[in-house]
């Protein structure tokens, strides 16, 4: 009988492959959930830009939100994921936008109550149907409401662990809570103990880098309050030089003057690691030349 070995090449001279996963902390995941935070985070930089437009959720129609529609299809060649609620998602979002999607599944209360009081919002069943590629549920450690919003993730936890999908524990702040490092590594710290597979906190110029250092999972930043367009990108590089693996920017991307270039501008200093400087001159010069055609 003929040797198999002379018409196939089994590369007898190469070890196994065997690479681990490129993100903090996943590399005991199933294949779907990496696959899933594959279409999150980008694998060649290892860090994310998202496009958060789930405001409308407790805020009404947010300014720059008023038509989804017509402000967000321009930004979506530039954004790693879009976070947002399944209303907008299956309204106004092409279905041939392919990355990934992170879906607001917690809600309740709107700006006018107790924002801590939150339930989950979205069965699993429609997550799935959605092709959704994480979970997102607010966890308000100190809150009125924390030992329930804890409930709502360490139950999402379970759902999305049963179906692959990962949770994204979104730490909150509410009106009497002081930012800074001390609360920001307590509350991503129990979130990611919990179960959640990444998490979004906010920026402190202080001893941010003992939050990341410190918390087993990935942390992105929220973008927070307008501010102006050098200032945010200041804030993204400061994020990612202590340890951030990316940021998830609503107001200070679609508020801004020129919103399709702020997205660039930010993923510059996420993905290539330019300086914000150097991005403000991209930004300044490309929203010139627009202004002279």
């Amino acid at each position: 009988m003929k040797d198999v070995r002379e018409s196939k090449d089994f590369h007898l001279g190469v070890p196994p492959q065997n690479e681990a996963f490129f993100l903090k902390g996943s590399n005991s995941l199933d294949w779907g959930m990496k696959n899933r935070l594959a279409r999150i985070f980008e694998p060649r930089s290892g860090k994310t830009v998202m496009l958060a437009i789930d405001h409308g959720y407790f805020q009404g129609p947010t300014t720059g939100l008023e038509r989804v529609d017509v402000t967000i299809p321009p930004l979506l060649p530039y954004a790693d994921t879009l976070m947002l609620t399944r209303g907008v998602l299956r309204s106004m979002i092409p279905p041939t936008f392919g990355r990934g999607i992170v879906l607001r599944a917690t809600g309740g209360p709107s700006i006018l109550k107790e924002l801590s009081n939150e339930h989950i919002a979205v069965a699993i069943e429609d997550a799935i149907r959605l092709n959704v590629s994480a979970l997102a549920v607010q966890v308000f450690i100190g809150g009125e409401y924390e030992t329930q919003s804890v409930g709502n993730l360490t139950r999402l936890v379970d759902q999305g662990n049963s179906c692959g999908i990962p949770t994204l524990a979104v730490t909150a702040v509410g009106r009497d809570m002081v930012r800074e490092a001390r609360y920001m590594r307590l509350a991503c710290r129990i979130c990611a103990e919990l179960g959640a597979t990444y998490v979004k906190t906010y920026y402190v110029p202080e001893d941010f880098e003992t939050v990341t250092a410190s918390c087993p999972v990935p942390v992105v930043i929220a973008g927070g309050k307008k501010l102006p367009e050098l200032e945010a990108l200041r804030m993204a590089h400061s994020a990612i030089q202590q340890g951030a693996l990316g940021v998830d920017m609503g107001r200070n991307i679609f508020q801004a003057e020129a919103p399709v270039l702020m997205i660039q501008a930010v993923r510059k200093v996420v993905h290539e690691a330019e300086t914000p400087e150097h991005a403000f001159e991209f930004y300044q010069s490309m929203k010139a030349e627009a202004a002279m055609v």
